[in-house]
């Protein structure tokens, strides 16, 4: 399992463990045993009622026991909120200030599960490599390449010199990529295709009129996915035979 996935699920983990702790601690227990009452003694003592001076009004007149007063002041959030909820309540014709804060909390609820989307979305881009793929599959309707992949424009990239280089070094598998971007330039050079970066196989295939023609692309794509994107290592004589494929079609491209 990737280290990533292990992440995820190392944070579901705690956040079930300790939502269930929650859960548990807030649990009331409930004994089921009849609750025994202290009767109520009445009190028959005789009291003297208190009586207060003429005057005790005035000496509770200041303003620190002045209770009935409006309350204070609201805050800009609290201010922020009573606008929202009243711009709802109008919006949606509600007749209380109450069904609009319900209103409000649903809005927001929607925003949460939005982000956590959202959130999802990013963790999935980043379980995917650079070229666009899951990183337990293979995506064929992926980019042929990018622009900073090509030292130079295609048209006048030295392609048999990269090739060579690439077989002096035993990296065969960096050999396909040229023999397919080599490949690539001289279709668009004898204008069976029009070479564009952003373009995909498929694209490519549905420009080729000739079927023989459409037929070996298909087969030499396919070569070209299976080392290059599927990352399989291969040897010399592996190569010779992938590189027959190419050499074919180009010759059929010439003739």
């Amino acid at each position: 399992m990737p280290k990533t996935l292990k992440h995820i699920f190392f944070i579901f983990s705690i956040a079930g463990m300790f939502s269930s702790a929650l859960w548990a601690t807030n649990t009331v227990t409930v004994d089921p045993s009849p609750v025994q009452q202290t009767p109520v003694k009445e009190d028959t003592s005789y009291k003297d009622p208190k009586q207060f001076d003429d005057d005790f009004k005035e000496r509770y007149s200041d303003s620190d026991y002045a209770y009935d007063s409006e309350a204070t002041e609201k805050n800009w959030i609290a201010r922020i909120i009573d606008w929202i909820e009243t711009t709802v309540q109008d919006w949606f014709n509600l007749d209380t200030q109450e069904q609009a804060s319900d209103v409000v909390k649903d809005i927001i609820n929607i925003f949460y599960v939005l982000i956590v989307i959202l959130v999802v979305f990013f963790i999935a881009r980043a379980l995917m490599d650079g070229e666009g793929r899951w990183v337990f599959g293979k995506q064929s309707n992926r980019r042929m390449i990018n622009y900073e992949d090509v030292e130079t424009d295609i048209h006048v990239t030295d392609f048999d010199q990269l090739i060579e280089e690439s077989i002096t070094k035993t990296d065969y598998r960096l050999a396909i990529r040229y023999q397919y971007l080599n490949m690539l330039k001289q279709l668009s050079a004898a204008e069976i295709i029009a070479f564009d970066p952003e373009k995909t196989n498929f694209d490519y295939t549905y420009e080729i009129t000739d079927d023989a023609v459409r037929e070996q692309f298909q087969y030499t794509s396919y070569l070209y996915d299976y080392v290059w994107y599927g990352e399989f290592d291969i040897d010399k004589s592996q190569y010779e035979q992938a590189k027959e494929s190419f050499r074919v079609l180009l010759k059929n491209v010439a003739a």
